[in-house]
């Protein structure tokens, strides 16, 4: 017996809604610790589950709740914050992706 198997499953994909309560999917890189604040990395995925090549997304992690485990992304406004958060990733995973400048 076959089983086909159409694309392949990530175990690391985070659904979000966008500002129109679109559900968005990216595939969660590293999460990076700066100045006691925790900010994850996410790359985009696209409607054909494939990673967009180009720009990844930087979100600053907050806890909603300090009884539950659930907690919320929120954008980093500080263009500084989210160079230094970059430049870490970008040292970390220097032998994994092609960055360009």
């Amino acid at each position: 017996m076959e089983e086909n198997f159409e694309g392949e499953e990530l175990d690391n994909i985070v659904i979000l809604n966008d500002e129109e309560g679109n559900e968005v999917k990216f595939e969660f890189l590293d999460l990076i610790e700066l100045d006691n604040e925790e900010y994850v990395i996410l790359l985009p995925i696209n409607e054909e589950g494939q990673e967009d090549e180009g720009e990844v997304v930087i979100l600053k992690v907050e806890d909603t709740d300090e009884d539950s485990d659930e907690e919320s992304y929120v954008s980093v406004e500080s263009e500084e914050t989210l160079n230094q958060v970059f430049e870490i990733f970008k040292e970390k995973f220097k032998n994994d992706f092609d960055f360009v400048d």
